[in-house]
């Protein structure tokens, strides 16, 4: 695809085996992005993308109450469930399939622990800095139908608080598509100056010519978007699209 931005065209290619990897026995993590004690000096963050945290937990475990502030933390669960509390009075859970959606911002304290007794919980987490520090913290979750997602990218979150699925205080838009054997998209990044991060989490795909499997990630910036075919076994993809230029 062409180069419609200011920004040089760029791609990255981060194979799913090159990734951080924590094993805490309770805690089964791969980092796409330096994080806790896994630090890559080329892998700091992708633009104003700065974790992407691929997490098993086990069962009846999880995070003890801990604090974020200036962030915007963005939690897909894909296997079994997260119990949530928080500093805002927010307790729930969230299932697999569910978006859950925490701004941080002036600060605030939160507790995620797998409910089930027997079964492991599978999620993503995705921290993106924020457009504005110190803004009033707050709180969302949606059940996005699944049906909006086959063979398309389906929106999960926006900056737009009007626009389907959820929203976050940033340039940046969230996607999610399952696609059948074969299937081809095309993904056109929503805003001048943003790049796009995308990540097999299943299946296999051929992204702007370059063979992914589960878990390979690609980012671009500087182009217009994505060409995407799914491999024979059909694709899921996540997509991430945000500001390259850091604040």
């Amino acid at each position: 695809m062409s180069n419609t931005t200011t920004r040089p065209a760029r791609t990255v290619l981060h194979k799913a085996s090159d990734r951080g990897h924590a094993n805490h026995g309770w805690l089964d993590a791969w980092h796409s992005f330096s994080f806790a004690n896994w630090y890559n000096q080329e892998r700091i963050h992708f633009g104003n993308l700065r974790v992407l945290n691929d997490d098993t937990i086990a069962p009846g475990m999880g995070f003890g109450t801990h604090p974020h502030d200036n962030m915007e933390i963005i939690t897909l669960v894909t296997e079994g469930a997260l119990k949530h509390k928080d500093s805002m009075g927010h307790e729930g859970i969230i299932k697999a399939g569910e978006v859950q959606v925490m701004s941080a911002g002036t600060g605030v304290q939160h507790s995620e622990f797998n409910p089930d007794p027997a079964h492991r919980s599978k999620l993503f987490q995705i921290w993106i800095f924020p457009r504005e520090r110190g803004t009033k913290p707050r709180y969302d979750q949606i059940t996005p139908d699944p049906k909006g997602r086959l063979n398309q990218f389906q929106q999960l979150v926006s900056p737009d608080p009007s626009d389907a699925g959820t929203w976050i205080g940033q340039d940046a838009w969230i996607h999610l598509g399952e696609f059948e054997s074969s299937r081809t998209a095309e993904y056109a990044i929503k805003k001048e100056g943003n790049g796009v991060y995308a990540l097999v989490v299943s299946g296999s795909a051929t992204v702007n010519g370059h063979a992914l499997g589960k878990r390979d990630a690609i980012g671009v910036e500087g182009l217009e978007g994505l060409r995407i075919q799914a491999g024979n076994e059909g694709a899921t993809l996540l997509l991430i699209d945000v500001p390259m230029e850091l604040k």
